[in-house]
């Protein structure tokens, strides 16, 4: 019975903090901090989350694999796509509405991660 206690908590720990997580990278980019702030860190999800960054990326790693900063271009690449495929925005404005100062950073962040420009992402919506 306590094993399944222990288990029980853990998945709501790390439900809990995904969850967490999830809304405060939505809500930093639905309130737009990221053309004030730049784009998110992992000191400011710590610091939103009562955790210090070297914990938070040991507990995100040890719940899903990815550290928190993987966790971050994660939430951008998803945000990106969904500019590319849904705006007319040009690169430099997706890059600017995600928090890079240079669109070349952000070009070259979502090549590595999706291994096609964001101009090939976006010639393949139209």
């Amino acid at each position: 019975m306590p094993n399944a206690f222990i288990n029980l908590t853990r998945q709501s720990v790390r439900s809990d903090l995904l969850e967490q997580l999830e809304e405060l990278l939505n809500a930093y980019f639905e309130q737009e901090q990221s053309l004030n702030h730049g784009v998110p860190t992992v000191h400011y999800l710590a610091e939103r989350l009562n955790f210090s960054p070297n914990y938070l990326s040991d507990m995100l790693r040890a719940l899903t694999g990815l550290s928190a900063q993987q966790h971050i271009h994660q939430k951008l690449i998803e945000r990106s796509k969904q500019l590319l495929s849904t705006t007319s925005l040009t690169i430099s404005e997706v890059a600017y509405q995600l928090g890079f100062e240079h669109a070349q950073s952000f070009s070259r962040l979502f090549k590595m991660k999706t291994q096609v420009s964001p101009v090939q992402f976006r010639a393949a919506f139209g």
